[in-house]
C-alpha cells in the first residue's frame, strides 16, 4: 500500500506579517494512521524539502498523543524534512493521496498546477483523495470532464464560523466552505472544533483539525 501525502510551502498569512504553514496534528494524526496500517508513506510539497510549520500548531495546548509522537520519531522528522517536490510527482503505483490542512494551501495548492494535475489523475484512477480542515482548499480549480471535481458531491472543510472564530476571515484568500458551495459541493458539517468527516465515493473530507484521525481511518477504507 503505497499513499502520498502532500504538504504546503507557503508560509506567509497574507499581509499580516505572521507565519502559517501546515497544521501539525492533521499531519501527525494521519501519518501515524496509514503508517500503522502497513502503509509506504511519500511525502511531497510544491518546493520539496521542509515544508513551513504553523507556529500557532506547535503550542502547548495544540499537542496531542500524534504530535507527541512524531516529535520523538526521528525517523519522520527527517522524512518531513526532506519532502519530494510535486512538479516531480505522478500518480501512478499510488493507492491513494491524503492532504493535510493548515493555512497555507489556501494560498499555494488550491493554485498549484501540479497539484491540480495530481488530483484528477487520482479522480480519473477512481482512486481515493482525502483532505482535512483547510486542505479541502485544493479542489477550488480541480475537475471532473467539465465540471468541478466536487460538484454534486457531499463534502466538507473549515467552516465559515470556525474561520471567524480564528479571526482570519479577512486575511485568508478565500473561505473554504463558500468555495466548495461555489464549486457546486453538497456542503456538510458538524459542530465547531469537533471531529466531522464526510465521504462521497472515494473523496473523504474533514472538517478541522480534530477531523484528521478519522479522515485518515476512512480513507483506508477505499484502498
Amino acid at each position: 500500500m503505497k499513499i502520498l501525502m502532500i504538504l504546503t510551502s507557503h508560509d506567509k498569512l497574507g499581509d499580516t506579517g505572521e507565519k502559517t504553514g501546515f497544521w501539525l496534528e492533521e499531519f501527525a494524526a494521519p501519518y501515524y494512521v496509514l503508517k500503522d496500517a502497513g502503509a509506504e508513506i511519500t511525502l511531497a510539497s510544491p518546493k520539496g524539502g521542509q515544508p513551513p510549520l504553523d507556529p500557532k500548531s506547535d503550542t502547548e495546548d495544540a499537542q496531542t498523543a500524534a504530535t507527541d509522537r512524531f516529535k520523538s520519531d526521528d525517523a519522520a522528522q527527517a522524512a518531513l524534512a526532506s519532502t519530494e517536490k510535486l512538479s516531480g510527482i505522478t500518480a501512478d503505483g499510488y493507492d491513494a493521496v491524503f492532504y493535510p490542512g493548515g493555512h497555507g494551501p489556501l494560498w499555494d495548492l488550491a493554485e498549484d498546477a501540479d497539484s491540480i494535475r495530481l488530483i484528477e489523475s487520482f479522480a480519473d484512477k477512481d482512486l481515493p483523495i482525502g483532505a482535512v480542515c483547510h486542505a479541502p482548499a485544493i479542489f477550488k480549480h480541480t475537475k471532473i470532464g467539465d465540471k468541478p471535481l466536487v460538484a454534486g458531491k457531499q463534502v466538507t472543510g473549515f467552516t465559515n464560523s470556525e474561520e471567524e472564530g480564528v479571526g482570519l476571515t479577512d486575511v485568508v484568500p478565500f473561505l473554504v466552505e463558500d468555495m466548495l458551495k461555489a464549486n457546486g459541493g453538497v456542503y456538510v458539517s458538524g459542530d465547531d472544533w469537533a471531529s466531522f468527516v464526510t465521504s462521497d465515493g472515494k473523496l473523504v473530507t474533514g472538517q478541522n483539525p480534530a477531523s484528521s484521525e478519522e479522515a485518515a481511518k476512512k480513507l483506508l477504507e477505499f484502498i
